[in-house]
């Protein structure tokens, strides 16, 4: 079983399983509590979209670089990173890299420069759409943009949420997984508002759930009972693979992929390739 999990997720072959959408899909991976999966949503999402034909990029907007540490890109001092293109007006093109091993997938590095860029863009003319201009100049056209965004609600994350059409949730299914969601929620409205009228909570996904502990089913019922239809059906439980596959510079579906981590984050990205289809790139 595992060996078939694991070739249906490698994708040898190269068949298009996930369906393409029809236009760019550019997605914000967003929640400002630190630790409950964004990262590792974002590149496994990235890893198993590009790995079944779709074209993806990924941001890297957290200057901690942990996105960039996960597919393996480097981002010391000194490499041209996601700090040039907002703060320098450098050209995304100029400095995404091609994910090694994994064709269709490139990455735009983030170093420790882009700690400074909060203060930075305070004084910089049209500041909370930095990122969306050079997201829309760049020359290729991709099938999925996904913005990883550092755990807070400061100028880096207002500007991927100018740049998304889409705003995906990772929440934690512990105690405090819906404290301080509210004040996501309020963000993204006053942004849908004042910047950027597309703007759509389309996905939530429930990650680190343990389903040995009633406190994982009560968190998952009242995320379901709260955002409804947006929920994915897919669940990502804890599993040590996800947790070891960065320190290889990998995500866990090129580090182990018959396991259930894996598995878990296939079935969520064909669930978003599948719905932005059927719903035109919105759910």
């Amino acid at each position: 079983m595992e060996a078939l999990r694991a070739v249906q997720i490698l994708n040898p072959s190269g068949e298009i399983i996930m369906p393409r959408p029809d236009h760019p899909r550019v997605i914000c991976v967003a929640n400002q509590k630190g630790g409950v999966g964004k990262t590792t949503t974002t590149v496994n999402l990235a890893v198993a979209l590009a790995l079944h034909g779709n074209r993806v990029l990924v941001v890297d907007l957290d200057p901690q670089g942990n996105a960039s540490t996960g597919l393996n890109v480097p981002h010391h001092a000194g490499v041209p990173d996601v700090y040039d293109c907002l703060i320098d007006n450098v050209p995304l093109a100029e400095v995404a890299q091609q994910v090694e091993g994994i064709p269709n997938l490139f990455c735009v590095p983030a170093t420790i420069d882009l700690a400074g860029a909060e203060i930075e863009l305070v004084s910089v003319v049209a500041r909370e759409s930095r990122l969306a201009r050079a997201i829309a100049s760049h020359p290729e056209k991709f099938d999925y943009v996904f913005i990883d965004c550092p755990p807070s609600l400061g100028l880096l994350t207002v500007n991927a949420l100018c740049a998304a059409q889409e705003v995906l949730i990772p929440i934690q299914c512990e105690y405090y997984a819906l404290e301080g969601l509210n004040q996501l929620i309020n963000n993204i409205n006053l942004v849908r508002q004042h910047l950027n009228p597309t703007l759509d909570v389309s996905t939530i996904l429930l990650t680190m759930y343990d389903r040995r502990t009633r406190l994982a089913d009560a968190v998952e019922q009242d995320v379901r009972n709260h955002f409804g239809a947006k929920v994915l059906n897919a669940v990502i439980p804890r599993n040590v693979r996800v947790s070891e596959a960065p320190s290889y510079g990998q995500s866990v579906m090129t580090y182990d992929p018959g396991s259930r981590g894996a598995t878990s984050y296939f079935e969520a990205a064909l669930e978003l390739a599948v719905r932005g289809v059927n719903t035109g790139g919105a759910v």
